[in-house]
């Protein structure tokens, strides 16, 4: 059967940054997703945490399939699809609000706002400041309640409306062309990966983790460049096997 492509960005496709503005994606890997989109007959899409409007600023000139927003928002075949909108979320930005102002006393915490969903980060954070920061944003999902969920990642707490997964997006790519009647195959380095992990394998695809931890996953590759490496093989025309990748 033949495969469908589902791509994590940050620390899949390209190493984790101590800011999310200070990722380097590196020469050639546009043009190997572009071949390897072609060789799938389309079905490769970019799932990701971040807006699909950075997504095409980070991949530019290329404008892949996507859901963004941990598929709050999802674009395929160049059509929106679906979409989050920051009016749509009254309550989440009273809590933005409040946890930029609450971050201003802490040193090297970012609060990144993405309209539907609000990210703090505390890569660079001191020990206590970066306690502070995890309390912030867990204190903020819990005034939130049950229509929002919190997500906790490397360094990073994000708060995203409740029903939005990459599971769910994944799952509404593979109903749809060119996706349809394929083997899903995902990408991700992540706890926020793991749910979909857990989907895509329960659905008879293969889910691939990229770095270390426990994982739902069935496979593993190293790090990003494993991973460029991997994609670049498949874009030459190599066998695209992913049952071969190495065990988790």
């Amino acid at each position: 059967m033949e495969c469908a492509l589902f791509l994590d960005f940050d620390g899949t496709l390209v190493e984790i940054a101590p800011r999310p503005d200070a990722v380097r994606v590196e020469p050639g890997l546009v043009a190997d997703l572009e071949r390897l989109r072609e060789r799938l007959g389309g079905a490769l899409a970019i799932v990701s945490g971040r807006p699909i409007a950075q997504i095409d600023g980070f991949l530019t000139p290329a404008r892949f399939d996507a859901a963004g927003l941990h598929g709050v928002e999802r674009r395929r075949d160049g059509e929106a699809v679906s979409g989050g909108r920051p009016e749509d979320h009254p309550d989440l930005r009273v809590q933005v609000e409040r946890l930029q102002a609450q971050a201003a006393a802490l040193d090297h915490v970012l609060i990144e706002d993405k309209g539907a969903s609000v990210a703090v980060h505390w890569r660079l954070a001191s020990g206590d400041d970066a306690q502070r920061a995890e309390a912030l944003v867990r204190q903020a999902a819990e005034a939130l309640g049950g229509a929002y969920r919190l997500q906790l990642g490397k360094a990073v707490g994000e708060i995203v409306p409740a029903q939005a997964t990459k599971a769910v997006a994944i799952r509404a790519f593979m109903a749809e062309p060119p996706y349809a009647g394929r083997r899903a195959v995902f990408l991700g380095d992540d706890k926020t990966d793991e749910i979909a992990f857990a989907s895509v394998s329960d659905d008879g695809g293969v889910a691939i983790r990229v770095g270390d931890g426990e994982t739902a996953a069935a496979r593993r590759l190293p790090d990003p460049a494993a991973v460029r490496a991997l994609l670049a093989a498949w874009a030459a025309g190599g066998p695209i096997d992913p049952d071969a990748l190495p065990p988790a």
